[in-house]
């Protein structure tokens, strides 16, 4: 017997690999296996030439120079480059400013450094998750040397105002990084007209291949120094050591290029399923509350509140369809969201939370059964409770 698979409806932990990506990939695994630091042959001079060209799609996505893209393994290390190298480049105690909201990948660094000695400041978020651009500028001092503001919010898809705290820092002289991760594919991006110094992007939420990411640098003057994290062989442009992932960083570019192409449509086509998904699970359900923006979110963000169930009993009992609590990177914490807490959503509607992520592979026939398996798990535990 055969045993259907649930609806996927998690692309903000991770996206499916597109098959052009794939197709892509393979003769780098197979046939194109050269190493693209050896320039003494034509296996290496071509992986070479395939990695400049991944480096064209994934700057061309953002707006950025190719020259300052830096592949790394994912969006944590790409983070830890800029956070910690940043830092530990300038020298003595700095001061960082960052925000309550943000992902693991960025706090967990900020805690690393601030052990070493280091000045945080976390800025809070309002009721629908954004930081605000006042409270993040004040925050700068004369010792702060970097700002970091995720683009989009992860869990609850509230988009951060950049543009203006970009600018702020500009004009103050100090450096602003911004996690894109969930933002590069599925909003516009344009590092050229907006002065972001160091961007974090990830291939697997994009429709690339997992183990893949970049550090985005701005380049010009005043020149920005990082202090690479790891040592050995001067890769990358002397800021990430190892061997390229030729058919890693070929995937990567060729999940940039197709979602550059689809940025006209895709985001009112996520939108529009968002929507029906929404409206559809007020139809049939009460109790139901909406975390994070109703507006200017993240086009395929859905994240709720369900009252009166029991929120692991609501997770483990939706079978037909995939979704998750909040963050990948942190479901296995029994803790409530901390994105959530910082809201001021209280813990039982934190625990009791649902993330929807829906991508490209998703149509308009997933979102009835999505809503009806929903409502039925919903309404049964409602009811066992009663009893």
């Amino acid at each position: 017997m055969t045993v259907s698979r649930p609806i996927y409806l998690d692309n903000h932990a991770t996206t499916r690999t597109d098959p052009r990506v794939v197709e892509a990939m393979l003769p780098f695994f197979t046939e194109e296996y050269g190493n693209a630091a050896s320039s003494s042959h034509s296996f290496g001079t071509g992986a070479a030439a395939a990695v400049e060209a991944a480096r064209q799609d994934v700057a061309e996505l953002v707006g950025a120079d190719p020259a300052g893209i830096v592949f790394t393994s994912g969006a944590t290390e790409a983070n830890n480059l800029a956070l910690k190298g940043t830092l530990k480049a300038n020298g003595g105690r700095q001061h960082l400013v960052t925000c309550v909201a943000e992902h693991p990948s960025v706090l967990d660094p900020v805690d690393r450094l601030r052990r070493d000695g280091h000045d945080v400041t976390l800025v809070g978020v309002d009721r629908c998750g954004r930081a605000a651009a006042d409270e993040v500028i004040n925050s700068i001092r004369p010792d702060t040397t970097l700002v970091s503001i995720m683009w989009a919010n992860n869990e609850v898809g509230a988009i951060n105002p950049i543009a203006e705290i970009s600018e702020a820092c500009r004009q103050k002289g100090v450096l602003c990084h911004s996690d894109a991760v969930q933002a590069a594919g599925r909003i516009r991006i344009d590092c050229h007209s907006q002065p972001i110094d160091l961007l974090s992007l990830s291939a697997h939420k994009l429709y690339g291949p997992k183990g893949i990411g970049a550090l985005v640098i701005r380049r010009g003057a005043p020149r920005i120094r990082l202090q690479p994290q790891l040592d050995g062989g001067g890769h990358e442009a002397h800021l990430r050591s190892g061997t390229v992932a030729v058919p890693l960083v070929v995937g990567f570019g060729m999940a940039c290029r197709l979602v550059r192409e689809s940025l006209q449509s895709e985001p009112a086509r996520m939108t529009s399923l968002t929507g029906q998904l929404w409206d559809g699970l007020q139809q049939r359900l009460d109790g139901l509350s909406l975390n994070g923006p109703s507006q200017e979110r993240l086009p395929g963000n859905l994240n709720i509140s369900v009252s009166g169930v029991d929120g692991d009993a609501l997770l483990a009992g939706l079978k037909r369809i995939a979704v998750s609590s909040g963050s990948a990177c942190t479901t296995a914490d029994p803790e409530p969201s901390h994105v959530l807490a910082a809201m001021g959503i209280d813990d039982q509607l934190s625990r009791a939370s649902l993330r929807f992520g829906l991508g490209r592979f998703n149509t308009p026939g997933d979102i009835d059964p999505a809503i009806e398996e929903l409502v039925n798990v919903v309404l049964r535990l409602r009811t066992a409770i009663e009893e």
